[in-house]
C-alpha cells in the first residue's frame, strides 16, 4: 500500500509549485464535464479557488508564518465554504467536486489523484496533540458527505461511499459503505486499470443483500414446511402478519418473494 507517510515524502515528490497548481487545474477538466474553460474554474470553482489558496497557506505554513497561513485559510473558508487546514499535507492533482461543506484537518495527509466530494470530512477524533487526521493514499475517491475521522489509513483506489463514517483503517482498492463502514469488494468488471473510477453512487449494499437474501430463504422455508404439513403453499402473495403484499407473481403464474436489491449489490 502505497500511503504518503508524512510531509517531507509528499514534498519531495511534488513537481515545483506552479507546475502543481497547473496539474491542479488539468485535472478538474478529466473529472467534471461541466468544466469548460480555465477562466471559469479560476473564478467560479470553488474547490478550485480554495485548493490554490491552501497551496500558498501551506508554504507559508512550512516557514514558520504561522499566523499568516491560519489567516489565509480563514479567508479561504469565507470565500468558499472549504476548510482546509494549512498544515494539511495534499498531493498532486486534487479535486474537491462542487467545494461545498468540505473540512480538512490540520494533520491530515492526502495522496496524489484524489477526488473529494461536497461535505466531506476528515477529521481528528481526540485533542491530544500529533498525529490526529486520516492519510488517504493515491487515487482515493470519497463520495458526497463522507467522513473518515481519526489517524487512520485509506489504501490507494479505495472508494469511500456518499455518507458513510469511516473510524477503520481501508485497505487498498477496497468500498466502504455505510455507518459505521464497512470493506466490500467492488465488481470485478469495475476496477479501471489506469483512471480514476468517479461512480461513487454505484455502490454495493451489503444491507439489502442481506435483506433480500434472507426473504429468499424465508420463502423457501415456508414452501418446505408446507410440504411437510400437506398444506397449500400461501400463494396469494399477501403477509399472514401484516396482510401486505410481500410475494409477486413470475411469468410461469408461480409466486417468488420479492426482494429488492440497490444496483451495483
Amino acid at each position: 500500500m502505497q500511503i504518503l507517510a508524512d510531509s517531507a515524502a509528499t514534498q519531495g515528490a511534488a513537481p515545483g509549485f506552479f507546475s502543481t497548481l497547473r496539474e491542479d487545474v488539468a485535472c478538474v477538466f478529466a473529472r467534471d464535464p461541466a468544466a469548460r474553460s480555465t477562466l471559469e474554474l479560476l473564478t467560479i470553482y470553488p474547490g478550485v479557488q480554495a485548493l490554490m489558496i491552501y497551496r500558498v497557506a501551506h508554504r507559508l505554513w512550512r516557514r514558520n508564518w504561522r499566523y499568516a497561513a491560519r489567516a489565509l485559510s480563514f479567508l479561504a473558508r469565507f470565500l468558499t465554504n472549504v476548510d482546509i487546514h494549512p498544515g494539511a499535507v495534499i498531493g498532486r492533482r486534487f479535486f474537491i467536486d462542487h467545494g461545498a461543506c468540505v473540512v480538512i484537518g490540520e494533520t491530515a495527509v492526502i495522496g496524489d489523484d484524489v477526488t473529494l466530494y461536497h461535505g466531506v470530512t476528515l477529521g481528528g477524533t481526540t485533542w491530544n496533540p500529533g498525529k490526529r487526521h486520516p492519510t488517504l493514499g493515491n487515487g482515493v475517491v470519497v463520495g458526497a458527505g463522507a467522513k473518515i475521522l481519526g489517524p487512520i489509513a485509506v489504501g490507494d483506489n479505495a472508494r469511500v461511499a456518499a455518507n458513510s463514517v469511516v473510524i477503520d483503517a481501508v485497505r487498498p482498492g477496497m468500498t466502504v459503505v455505510g455507518i459505521p463502514g464497512r470493506m466490500v469488494l467492488p465488481k470485478e468488471g469495475r476496477r479501471i486499470a489506469h483512471g480514476i473510477d468517479l461512480d461513487h453512487h454505484q455502490i454495493p449494499d451489503p444491507v439489502g443483500k442481506a435483506i433480500g437474501c434472507l426473504l429468499d430463504r424465508i420463502a423457501q422455508m415456508e414452501r418446505e414446511i408446507a410440504q411437510l404439513k400437506g398444506e397449500p403453499s400461501h400463494a396469494d402473495g399477501a403477509c399472514r402478519t401484516c396482510d401486505d403484499t410481500c410475494s409477486q407473481p413470475t411469468f410461469d403464474g408461480s409466486w417468488k418473494a420479492t426482494t429488492t436489491i440497490a444496483p451495483g449489490a
